[in-house]
C-alpha cells in the first residue's frame, strides 16, 4: 500500500497493517513522476521524514510494527538520506528520479507526450536511438549510495542496518542556527520514541497468516481438476462473498504450470458465481477460464487480464437501470493484457488503465477510462467522466456519443476522436493502415457488442443492434495519434515489400 506523507497518516497505516499488509510505502511530497499534474507535484503531501516519523510512532505503540516493511520515497538522492530514513522507522528506501538522471533524464517533465528528447520515455523510434544510459551507470550509482550509508553507520558505531531502524535518538539538530525562522524549533515529537517494553519490535521482523488456505480458489482447483489435467471441459455453479478476494487468480497459476501463456482452449473451465466479488475478481485470468458473475464486484476486476474471460451482470432481482448503475468498482483491467471483460452497467473511475491487450465491453465508465492505455479495445455504451483517453498511445477505444458532448470529456492530447465508418465509407475516407488491424470499424463494433449481448443479456446492446443504422453514427472512435502513425509505416513497409 502506497501512501501520500500527511497529517494522520500513522493511523491509516495502522489500519493498512491490520489488514494483513506486507508492505507500506510512505510517499514524500517531492517526489512524482515527470506525468504528474504540476498542481500535485507543488501542493500535495508534506516531507517524507514527517510522514515516516508519524508512521513509525503509531505502529510501534500499537505493537504492529514487526509485521510490516516500511518504506520511504520523495527524492530520495544520497547516502544520508537512506541513514535518516532508517533512523525515523524505514526499513527500505525508494529512488526513482536520480537513477533516471543517471540514465541520462534531463527532466523535461513530458514523459506523457512521447516526445522525449533524450529517449527515456518515449516510443518514437527516432528519439530512442538519443537513449545513451547503461545498467552501469545505475549500479555505480548505487554502489556509492552503499558506501556512503556505510561510512555514516561507522561513524554512528552501527554494524547493521535492523540495528539503526528506529534509532531516532542518534538525530540531533544543527547548533548555532542564527536565522530568525530557526528559533523556537521544536523536533521532539518527530524524534520522540514511544516508550514500550523491550520485545516489541521496531522494524519489520514477522511473517504474516494471511489465511489463503481459506481462499475459495482451492475449491474451485478442486473442481477443475480434470481440465487441468486432461483439458477436458468443466462448469462450476458456487456462490461468492465480498471476502473472496483475488477469485480465479490461483487456479489461473494452476493453468500457467501446466500450459504457461498459452492456456487452455476457450471455455475449458467455466465458473458460474452469484454475489458480490471481492477486490481483484479475476485478476490475471488464465486463457480457458471463463468466469461468469451475477452480482457486482469491487475495485480492481480483471488486473493483469491474461486470456480468460470475464462477464458482470446484475442480479435479476435489481430493478435499477443497468445502465444508471455501477456494477464493477475502480481501476478495472489494470494492466490487461489479454482475453475479455464484458460488464452490464457502469464501471467506476480509471477503466482500462494500461490495458495493452484486452477487449473490454462496458456500459459507462467514470473519470480517466482508459488512462495509459497501449493496446486492446474497449467498447463504452453510454457515459464517460472526465480526462478520457489521457496519456493513451496504443489500441483503440469506441464511445457511444448520444449527446455530442464527448469532446468535453475526451483529453485530445495524445487521440483523434473519429467518426466510426462502415466498410463502404472507409474504403473512400481513410487508409487501410487506419482502419483497426486492417479490419473495418463498424465490423469490429458490431462484434464486441454481440458478443456483450451474448454474454450478458445486455438490452442496451439489443436495442443498439435492433437499430444499428440510428446507432451507428452516434459513435465515435478514439484513435491515439501515434498508433496511427505506427499503423501507416507498417502498412507502408507492407506496400513496399509486395512490390
Amino acid at each position: 500500500m502506497k501512501l501520500v506523507s500527511e497529517i494522520g497518516v500513522g493511523t491509516v497505516a495502522a489500519g493498512v497493517s491490520k489488514a494483513k499488509s506486507d508492505h507500506v510505502t510512505i510517499a514524500g511530497h517531492d517526489g512524482g513522476t515527470g506525468a504528474s499534474p504540476w498542481s500535485s507535484i507543488k501542493h500535495a503531501g508534506t516531507p517524507w521524514e514527517l510522514g515516516l516519523a508519524e508512521t513509525q510512532q503509531t505502529l510501534v505503540l500499537n505493537r504492529l510494527r514487526g509485521r510490516i516493511a516500511v518504506q520511504v520515497d520523495g527524492q530520495m538522492k544520497t547516502g544520508r538520506d537512506v541513514v535518516i530514513g532508517a533512523m525515523l522507522g524505514a526499513d527500505e528506501f525508494g529512488f526513482a528520479t536520480a537513477p533516471l538522471v543517471v540514465s541520462g533524464c534531463i527532466m523535461m517533465r513530458k514523459c506523457h507526450l512521447n516526445t522525449c528528447p533524450v529517449g527515456v520515455a518515449t516510443q518514437d523510434p527516432v528519439l530512442r536511438k538519443k537513449f545513451r544510459g547503461q545498467p552501469e551507470h545505475v549500479i555505480n550509482f548505487f554502489f556509492f549510495i552503499a558506501e556512503e550509508v556505510r561510512e555514516l553507520m561507522a561513524r554512528l558505531g552501527v554494524r547493521k542496518l535492523n540495528d539503526l531502524i528506529g534509532r531516532s535518538d542518534l538525530i540531533d539538530m544543527k547548533k548555532g542556527i542564527e536565522h530568525w525562522k530557526a528559533r523556537g524549533l521544536d523536533f521532539s515529537r518527530i524524534f520522540y520514541q514511544p516508550q514500550v517494553s523491550a520485545e516489541t519490535a521496531r522494524f519489520n521482523c514477522e511473517k504474516q497468516d494471511h489465511g489463503l488456505e481459506k481462499a475459495l480458489d482451492h475449491r474451485l482447483i478442486e473442481l477443475a481438476m480434470p481440465a487441468l489435467e486432461r483439458k477436458e471441459k468443466v462448469s462450476i455453479d458456487i456462490p461468492i462473498r465480498n471476502i473472496n478476494r483475488t477469485v480465479g487468480t490461483m487456479l489461473s497459476n494452476q493453468v500457467a504450470q501446466r500450459y504457461g501463456h498459452e492456456g487452455l482452449p476457450d471455455d475449458t473451465i467455466r465458473v458460474r458465481l452469484a454475489g458480490s466479488a471481492g477486490q481483484s475478481f479475476g485478476a490475471f485470468l488464465a486463457k480457458g477460464i471463463t468466469l461468469d458473475l451475477i452480482g457486482e464486484t469491487n475495485d480492481y476486476c480483471g488486473k493483469g487480464l491474461s486470456g480468460g474471460r470475464i462477464s458482470v451482470q446484475p442480479s435479476p432481482k435489481f430493478r435499477g437501470e443497468p445502465t444508471d448503475n455501477i456494477i464493477t468498482g475502480n481501476v478495472v483491467l489494470y494492466g490487461a493484457i489479454a482475453g475479455e471483460a464484458y460488464f452490464r452497467g457502469v464501471a467506476g473511475e480509471r477503466f482500462a488503465v494500461r490495458n495493452s491487450g484486452a477487449d473490454a465491453v462496458v456500459e459507462g465508465v467514470g473519470d480517466h477510462g482508459c488512462e495509459y492505455m497501449t493496446g486492446g479495445t474497449v467498447v463504452v455504451l453510454g457515459a464517460t467522466g472526465r480526462n478520457f483517453a489521457a496519456g493513451m498511445s496504443g489500441g483503440i477505444a469506441y464511445v457511444l456519443d448520444a449527446n455530442a458532448q464527448f469532446a468535453k470529456y475526451c483529453n485530445g492530447t495524445m487521440v483523434d476522436v473519429l467518426p466510426v465508418y462502415a466498410e463502404a465509407e472507409q474504403e473512400g475516407k481513410l487508409a487501410r493502415s487506419l482502419w483497426h488491424l486492417g479490419e473495418a470499424d463498424e465490423a469490429v463494433l458490431r462484434r464486441m457488442i454481440e458478443r456483450h449481448l451474448q454474454y450478458t443479456g445486455s438490452q442496451q446492446a439489443r436495442d443498439i443492434l435492433d437499430d444499428w443504422n440510428g446507432f451507428r453514427t452516434k459513435f465515435v472512435k478514439v484513435f491515439p495519434k501515434e498508433y496511427q502513425r505506427a499503423l501507416s509505416e507498417l502498412a507502408s513497409k507492407g506496400s513496399k515489400l509486395a512490390a
